[in-house]
């Protein structure tokens, strides 16, 4: 990052040294003039070299540049430089072919949010940087991102970072999926988090102390609260997930030293994109290899370990092992019958 800050701050430098028609500017000149806009800038005694500067003025004579109008006038042994056209500025051109790239890959990032209330912005602006700056026009699709854009909840990301942000108690509509009727609390909002393609809000409810998530796509109204709010002293969320897969944390739960057998077969998976930033490998075999992880067994754990199918065996702790091996029974037994029920109309 500071290496493209320096770059732009010489290249603002020198196009403002070459556009002074009432001074010749030689190379120890522009030198001199750039490393004191460094320092005018960041504070740092930096000193640009002969070779530095050659290069940017090849690279603003460029098409990757912006094809300066630059005259090299010689004057005995020296040589000075300024632009041919005196009205001539960087700051006047359009976009060249590098920020126009860069420019691109970011407003591809931004467009992953497209969809998203708060973010109704990245359409508008993709429009008017397409016909104000010259951009220009590639539909083929390089890259997509993971995003259901018909993911109930969604509207309710807005509220919610905006409560987040202003620091404002909210009243929340709730029915889980295991609830018939809706309930109604006072949510105390701190974080937005999302996995697995569903969104996730943290926060403290009034009738507890202790941090809750709700799903988004299970809230049934939403408004601002005229209750104070009680801010987040306790958790760290840049941490707070550190130790498990997904967002489910039971408050009293441990970090376990979790053994998985895993078959060789699949090893490949699990090596390039690893359960977890825990992952060692304890013991390779001819057809399995064992590895462990530290983390705190949840409801989610269990999900991705199952995605595995046979090819992954929980060896340790026996709790969650015993857990698993319930879950498969339940699901072997929707299997036992051959002949799959039938539903008639």
């Amino acid at each position: 990052m500071a290496t493209n800050k320096h770059a732009i701050i010489r290249y603002q430098t020198l196009d403002k040294c070459f556009s002074n028609p009432g001074r010749r500017y030689y190379i120890d000149d522009l030198i001199e003039a750039c490393n004191k806009s460094i320092n005018e800038f960041t504070g740092s005694d930096i000193e640009i070299k002969r070779r530095q500067i050659f290069e940017d003025i090849k690279f603003m004579e460029s098409s990757q540049g912006w094809n300066i109008p630059l005259e090299h006038f010689r004057d005995g042994h020296k040589v000075y430089y300024r632009y041919s056209d005196k009205s001539f500025s960087i700051n006047n051109q359009p976009l060249n072919e590098t920020e126009e790239n860069q420019l691109k890959e970011a407003l591809l990032t931004l467009s992953r949010f497209k969809g998203m209330p708060q973010f109704t912005w990245v359409d508008e602006i993709s429009a008017r940087l397409d016909s104000g700056l010259g951009l220009s026009h590639n539909n083929d699709k390089i890259i997509e991102f993971d995003q259901n854009d018909y993911l109930k909840g969604l509207e309710h990301i807005s509220p919610i970072y905006n409560s987040i942000l202003y620091k404002k108690a909210l009243n929340i509509g709730y029915k889980s999926f295991k609830q018939d009727t809706t309930q109604s609390f006072i949510l105390h909002p701190y974080f937005l988090k999302q996995y697995n393609n569903r969104w996730y809000v943290f926060g403290k409810s009034d009738t507890s102390q202790l941090i809750i998530n709700l799903a988004l796509d299970r809230i049934v109204s939403i408004r601002e609260s005229k209750k104070a709010f009680i801010p987040n002293t306790s958790i760290d969320f840049s941490e707070y997930f550190e130790d498990i897969i997904g967002v489910t944390l039971s408050n009293e739960a441990q970090i376990q030293n979790i053994i998985l057998k895993v078959n060789n077969s699949i090893l490949p998976y699990i090596t390039t994109k690893p359960i977890h930033g825990s992952q060692k490998v304890k013991e390779k075999g001819a057809t399995y290899t064992v590895i462990s992880l530290q983390l705190i067994p949840n409801y989610e754990l269990e999900s991705l370990i199952l995605s595995y199918g046979e090819g992954l065996e929980v060896l340790e702790p026996q709790s969650l092992r015993d857990r698993m091996a319930n879950r498969i029974e339940l699901i072997g037994n929707h299997y036992k019958n051959k002949n799959a029920d039938k539903l008639h109309n």
